[in-house]
C-alpha cells in the first residue's frame, strides 16, 4: 500500500506535509472544547461564541483559494511560514479578549486564516508538484492522516490543559505548538528532483478557474463537499454541548473527538489507497451515505459513553477521508499546476457549509434547547452529498487551448 512513497525524498516531503497538517488541524479542530470554558469565564453567550467560530469556519475556507493562488504563483514556503505565525498570533491574543468581536478577530479571523494557509490546499498542492504521479494518491492519504492524528493528539491533551492550567494557558500552548512547526516547512519545500512541467497555456490561472466554474462535475463535487463542511463543523463545534445535554462528563467529548481523529488516520490511509483502485466519486458517495446511516443510528441509540465512542469511531473513518478522493478528482479534471487554487475553491464551498453548521448549531440549542433539528438536517445533507457525487465525470476536461505537458 505504501510502496509508492518509500523513496526517501518522497517520504520526507510527505511526512513533512503531514506533520504541518497535524498541528494546524489539531489546533483548529479542538476549538469546540473552549466554548464552555470561554462562556463561563467571559459570559459572552453560546450564540456569540458559536458565531465567532462559525466565522472561523468560513475564513478558513475563504483563505484556501487565496493562499493556494499565492503558493501557485510565488511558492508555498512563504505562505506556510506566514500561516503558522498568524495561527500562533490568533491563539496567543484570544485570552485577552472579552467580547464576541474580539473573539471573532482572534479565533474567527487570525487563527482561522493561519490554519487555512497551512492546510490542505497549500500542502497537498506543494506535495503534488514535488512527487511523481504514482505517489500522489498514497501521499495525499498520508498527509490527510496527519491532520486526523493531530485531532487525536490535541483533543485530549488540550482538555487536560484546560482542566489543569485553564483555557488561557491552553490557548498559549497552542500558539507555541504552531511556532514549533516552522522547521518542517524547509523539509516540505526542498526539491525532490521531480520538477513540474507546465505549458504556456496552463499558466493562465483565470482561464483555468473560469473553466472549472463552468464544469458540471466540478460544481457537483463542490456541492457534495459543502455538506461535508456542514457536518464536520457542526460536530466539532457542538459535540461537547451534545454530550453535556446527555449528562455525561466533558472527557467524553474530548475522547470522542480524539477517537474521531484516530479512526480517520486509518480512514485517510484507506482513502488514499482507494483513490488508486476505484473511481473517487464512488468512494465519496459511499462515505457520505455511511454518514447518513450513522447519524440515524445515533439518534435512536441510548446516549451512553459507549454510544459516543462507537459513533465517533464510525464517523471518524470518513471524517476527513473525503479529502484525498476530492483532491484526486480536481487533479484528474484540471491537472496539478493550479491544484492548490482549484482545491482551495472546493474547500471554500466546504467551509461555507461549515459556517452554517457551526452557527446554526448555536441558534438551535438556544432556541429549541437541543440539537434535534441539526441532526435531521445533517442526515439529510449527507444523503444528498452521496447522490450528487454519482454523476461526476472523472475524465480530464478537454480545453480548447490546452497543450499537453
Amino acid at each position: 500500500m505504501f510502496h509508492s512513497i518509500r523513496r526517501p525524498d518522497v517520504l520526507i516531503v510527505t511526512l513533512a506535509a503531514a506533520g504541518i497538517l497535524m498541528v494546524t488541524m489539531g489546533i483548529r479542530q479542538s476549538f469546540g472544547l473552549f466554548v464552555s470554558p470561554i462562556n463561563s469565564a467571559t459570559g459572552m453567550g453560546i450564540v456569540s461564541i458559536s458565531f465567532a467560530l462559525a466565522i472561523g469556519q468560513f475564513t478558513w475556507g475563504a483563505i484556501q483559494p487565496i493562499a493556494g493562488a499565492v503558493a501557485d504563483r510565488y511558492g508555498s514556503r512563504t505562505v506556510l511560514i506566514a500561516g503558522l505565525v498568524v495561527l500562533a498570533l490568533g491563539c496567543a491574543v484570544a485570552p485577552f479578549v472579552h467580547d464576541g468581536f474580539g473573539l471573532t478577530v482572534s479565533l474567527g479571523v487570525l487563527a482561522a486564516m493561519g490554519s487555512g494557509a497551512g492546510s490542505f490546499s497549500v500542502l497537498i498542492g506543494a506535495a503534488a508538484q514535488r512527487l511523481p504521479v504514482e505517489s500522489r494518491g498514497t501521499a495525499s492519504g498520508v498527509i490527510n492522516a496527519g491532520g486526523s492524528f493531530g485531532q487525536f493528539v490535541f483533543a485530549p491533551l488540550l482538555q487536560k490543559l484546560i482542566q489543569s492550567i485553564g483555557w488561557m494557558g491552553a490557548m498559549w500552548a497552542m500558539a507555541i505548538a504552531a511556532l514549533a512547526t516552522l522547521p518542517l516547512i524547509g523539509k516540505l519545500t526542498h526539491s525532490t528532483g521531480t520538477k513540474p512541467m507546465h505549458s504556456e497555456s496552463e499558466q493562465r490561472l483565470g482561464a483555468v478557474v473560469w473553466s472549472a466554474l463552468q464544469d458540471p462535475s466540478y460544481l457537483l463535487l463542490n456541492a457534495g463537499f459543502f455538506t461535508c463542511g456542514f457536518h464536520i463543523a457542526f460536530l466539532v463545534t457542538h459535540l461537547p454541548g451534545e454530550v453535556n445535554l446527555c449528562g455525561l462528563p466533558p472527557s467524553v467529548a474530548s475522547w470522542s473527538l480524539a477517537i474521531i481523529g484516530l479512526a480517520n488516520v486509518f480512514g485517510s490511509l484507506y482513502a488514499g489507497y482507494c483513490v488508486s483502485q476505484y473511481k473517487s466519486k464512488h468512494v465519496l458517495a459511499g462515505m457520505y451515505a455511511s454518514r447518513a446511516v450513522l447519524v440515524g443510528v445515533y439518534l435512536i441509540a441510548p446516549k451512553t459513553e459507549l454510544t459516543y465512542y462507537l459513533f465517533a469511531a464510525g464517523l471518524g473513518f470518513t471524517w476527513l477521508a473525503t479529502v484525498p478522493p476530492t483532491a484526486a478528482i480536481v487533479g484528474k479534471l484540471f491537472g496539478t499546476r493550479f491544484l492548490a487554487t482549484l482545491f482551495g475553491l472546493t474547500l471554500l464551498s466546504h467551509q461555507i457549509g461549515g459556517f452554517l453548521g457551526a452557527w446554526l448549531g448555536g441558534i438551535a440549542i438556544t432556541k429549541f434547547g437541543d440539537f434535534s433539528w441539526m441532526w435531521y438536517a445533517d442526515m439529510t445533507l449527507a444523503a444528498f452529498a452521496g447522490l450528487v457525487n454519482l454523476p461526476i465525470r472523472e475524465a480530464p476536461v478537454v480545453r480548447m487551448a490546452a497543450v499537453p505537458a
